[in-house]
């Protein structure tokens, strides 16, 4: 299937309300906050292995796991936060589709990542109170984007993985399955 990545960011920046400005705060606090970032993902992985349902997907792949969120943690700070920024979380959405991850397990990452994120905003700038509360805003409003756009590629994915074996097991081609959808009209 084809996306119009361009369109899909604007849609997912529409809901989190991430702006230019809200994205030049996050690049701005990048320097500062970066460094500080292997504690948050340390944290994260920690949280999830003490999660019994999440530890079965984590097992063995830890380590390798830690890099890639560590890189996209600091993507959160360095942007851009462009089409191409999209397509990777779209990618991410899939690849959780692929390993049979539960989708509560997106919404429910992002918001352990979120809650450290924030005590790491509040730590840094709480002495700012109104700069503080526009690095939530921003922080807040790019994981949303993200989550935005992995579920949608999830649903997706998961409606793709579904169909297929619908096909398998009813011995219907795709071609009769499109016209039959097609055909189809409320």
């Amino acid at each position: 299937m084809s996306h119009d990545f361009d369109k899909l960011t604007r849609y997912a920046k529409s809901f989190s309300g991430l702006t230019p400005e809200l994205e030049n705060i996050l690049i701005e606090v990048g320097a500062e906050i970066k460094p500080k970032l292997a504690g948050v993902t340390e944290d994260f992985y920690q949280h999830l292995l003490s999660i019994p349902e999440a530890k079965d997907f984590l097992e063995d792949r830890v380590e390798s796991l830690k890099k890639t969120h560590r890189l996209w943690l600091e993507g959160l700070f360095t942007g851009p936060f462009d089409k191409t920024y999209t397509e990777q979380m779209f990618k991410v959405g899939d690849v959780h589709v692929r390993v049979n991850l539960p989708v509560e397990f997106m919404a429910g990452a992002m918001t352990l990542i979120n809650n450290r994120l924030i005590e790491l905003l509040i730590d840094t700038y709480g002495d700012d109170k109104e700069y503080c509360k526009q690095t939530q805003v921003a922080i807040s409003a790019i994981t949303g984007m993200s989550l935005l756009v992995m579920q949608q590629s999830y649903q997706e994915a998961s409606l793709a993985e579904e169909l297929e074996k619908f096909l398998k097991i009813s011995g219907m081609s795709r071609a009769l399955f499109t016209n039959l959808a097609s055909a189809y009209k409320d």
